[in-house]
């Protein structure tokens, strides 16, 4: 059979078994299996546990469940509140600083734990009932938060670069270098947008709040400086040349243990249990999805589908640019449906050939692909950030959520368009800390 029709086949098979509620690993591995036994013969399933467990089989890998716990750890106390709080204390007179703080929470959030939906729960437990009550309208309090939380999986650290970078054998410390610049872009296009979008709204209310003195402003600083010192911390030490990603990883998951215990009383055994128990049980999710999509990978190559798609894309004649906006407009689909560790694992042995012809750099095409599933994360009919604000507030209609969070996707689809006139905003740093 043809490797492109068979590459048709693969694609339709694999969403209807992952469409049929069946766990991502589980269904890479089935649908993996199925091919390999039709078209490969069944002598074919003897390699099957050796990739499974090889895939596995990397000293990288171990950052994942470092950050990860480094992460819940911080989601466990009131760090989130506190940040929002400090924000909001310092940006009080500032059009729109209630939204703004919240982002700004948000980002530096993001910062600390990596994960998208904590980020969402942590600030907006707090903001989404404090902005309503200043006057904000439901939408642009749930959407901010909703958006705002999508930072986790592009400011460093971040365990979908991790993953990307595992899964291209790319330099893990230069995705994080390239998430920093495009992660404050979009951090200040959320922001302005928010200012501009209450200014236009003319409503003083949301002006009128509360003024803080000098000392309340300083007296919040300390119960935050400790957790952005560890994220200065570890890139220091990553990019230092102090320790691996790894080693890194593992040190700021100390020490983030460290301050949950020491500065917001962590101690009970029951507590750390549930830290640690979260984290496996996230750890072990991503490393499953990883050992399957490498099983997954190994099919497509096998049966010649991933080189045949690349030979025929390579083979058409259509400008780069042309062959990116569908790249783009796969991955955005792709979002809609599937988390981003599972798309990135799914996709980049397919499309990692294709934008090296094409000309692109796989260290900025990480930045893209990443934004592309933010805007997953806040589009339907998954949607997880969604779905976790409904679960805050749940007198906010989904509706509600989904439409307070399009300004901030077409903030997204601009950063994106702006990546691709100046790929310098995610290359530039990690070529001038790690070299060309």
């Amino acid at each position: 059979m043809d490797p492109l029709v068979l590459g048709g086949l693969v694609a339709l098979a694999t969403i209807a078994v992952l469409f049929s509620g069946v766990s991502v690993a589980l269904g890479l591995l089935i649908v993996s299996a199925g091919f390999l036994m039709i078209f490969d013969g069944m002598r074919s399933l003897e390699l099957m546990p050796e990739i499974l467990f090889g895939k596995l089989d990397n000293f990288a890998l171990l950052s994942i469940p470092m950050f990860i716990i480094m992460g819940s750890s911080i989601a466990s106390t009131r760090a989130g509140a506190d940040l929002y709080e400090a924000l909001e204390r310092w940006l009080t007179r500032v059009p729109g600083g209630l939204v703004i703080s919240n982002l700004g929470a948000c980002a530096l959030f993001a910062a600390m734990s990596g994960s998208s939906p904590a980020t969402c729960a942590a600030i907006g437990k707090m903001g989404i009932p404090e902005m309503r009550k200043r006057g904000y309208p439901d939408g642009v309090a749930a959407g901010s938060i909703a958006a705002g939380g999508t930072l986790g999986i592009l400011i460093p650290p971040s365990v979908t670069m991790i993953v990307y970078g595992i899964a291209t054998e790319t330099s893990i410390g230069r995705l994080f270098l390239a998430g920093v610049f495009p992660g404050l872009l979009l951090v200040g296009l959320f922001m302005a947008w928010s200012m501009y979008s209450t200014w236009k709204s003319g409503n003083l209310a949301l002006m009128n709040t509360r003024a803080y003195s000098w000392r309340e402003k300083f007296e919040i600083l300390p119960r935050v400086l400790p957790f952005i010192a560890i994220i200065i911390g570890v890139l220091y030490a990553m990019y230092g040349g102090v320790a691996t990603p790894s080693e890194t990883a593992a040190v700021g998951a100390l020490l983030c243990l460290l301050i949950a215990m020491v500065i917001y009383r962590l101690w009970n055994p029951a507590d750390l249990w549930v830290v640690l128990r979260d984290s496996t049980k996230e750890s072990v999710m991503i490393l499953f999805i990883i050992a399957a999509a490498g099983v997954f990978s190994y099919m497509l190559s096998s049966l010649f589908i991933t080189q045949s798609i690349a030979e025929w894309i390579g083979t058409l004649d259509v400008n780069r640019w042309v062959l990116m906006a569908a790249i783009n407009l796969f991955l955005l689909v792709a979002g809609f449906f599937l988390p981003p560790v599972a798309v990135i694992l799914m996709a980049a042995p397919i499309l990692l050939p294709i934008i090296t012809v094409a000309g692109f750099d796989p260290i900025w095409f990480a930045v893209v692909l990443t934004i592309n599933m933010e805007i997953g994360l806040i589009s339907p009919p998954v949607g997880l950030n969604l779905y976790v604000i409904n679960g805050i507030a749940p007198d906010i209609s989904l509706k509600t959520i989904l439409m307070g969070s399009l300004p901030f996707v077409a903030c997204m689809i601009v950063a994106i368009i702006l990546l691709c006139i100046f790929p310098g905003i995610a290359t530039w740093l990690p070529n001038a800390v790690m070299g060309a």
